[in-house]
């Protein structure tokens, strides 16, 4: 297994994985584990390391660790979300929702609970691989709605003719909600086609996205009309509020 980068013949080409743990009997059986099933590993155990590593290899995916030395997970996955868009998976000690609601907003796309299940922690990696592809191939479409644009070319969203900052998983939801434009979809809907697994009647997370995208396009949380909530049902994007 490489701890640094890896180099591949293009013409076999695997996914290539960066674990970033300093456990290092963790890290090692993580890797051996998704080395064992068809994954390029890389390692890494700390905080300042990982950015540059992940800047320079451009993994597929990345696992990274909330406790890393010299920069914390959620440091290193906010800085990183500058320049790589692929799929982050966090790993966590605690099961504190607080902590999965900060590695949302660093730009996590999904996390795991310590101490990792094999079967789940595979589970989770093929899901955000796939959304990742399937994300890339609905590329070159744009949609509109009065002074709304979405761009998934760009990946770019307007607004009164403003560019607005989103992160890529709030950009995939909004993606979503607008293929679905004036239809209803449930939470569970929400979190199978963008992570590729069943809703689990707690997690937060799409609420929390939800809640980004509602302030950054203006939309009154009070009384949303652009992204509203039906109650008991899940969220709609609505065609006539723009």
């Amino acid at each position: 297994m490489n701890e640094n980068s890896i180099d591949t013949d293009p013409a076999d080409q695997k996914p290539h994985i960066m674990v970033v743990e300093d456990d290092a009997s963790l890290a090692d059986w993580v890797g051996d584990y998704l080395l064992d099933n068809g994954y390029d590993i890389s390692l890494s155990d700390r905080g300042d390391e990982a950015i540059n590593l992940i800047r320079i290899d451009d993994p597929d995916i990345v696992i990274l660790d909330i406790n890393l030395p010299v920069k914390s997970g959620f440091e290193v996955c906010r800085e990183v979300r500058e320049f790589y868009h692929k799929p982050i998976l966090m790993l966590t000690a605690r099961g504190d929702e607080s902590d999965e609601v900060t590695g949302i907003e660093c730009g996590a796309n999904d996390y795991l609970i310590k101490p990792v299940r094999p079967k789940a922690l595979l589970a989770r990696v093929k899901a955000l691989l796939n959304t990742n592809n399937t994300t890339a191939i609905q590329n070159g479409h744009t949609r509109e709605y009065g002074d709304f644009r979405i761009d998934s070319e760009s990946r770019s969203v307007y607004l009164a003719g403003q560019a607005i900052d989103v992160s890529s998983h709030e950009f995939n939801l909004l993606w979503l909600l607008t293929d679905k434009a004036g239809e209803v979809l449930s939470r569970d809907e929400i979190v199978s086609q963008m992570r590729g697994i069943e809703y689990d009647g707690f997690n937060r997370s799409v609420d929390i996205l939800i809640s980004r995208l509602r302030k950054k396009l203006r939309d009154d949380s009070s009384k949303p009309k652009k992204i509203k909530t039906v109650w008991g049902k899940g969220y709609m994007f609505a065609t006539d509020a723009w």
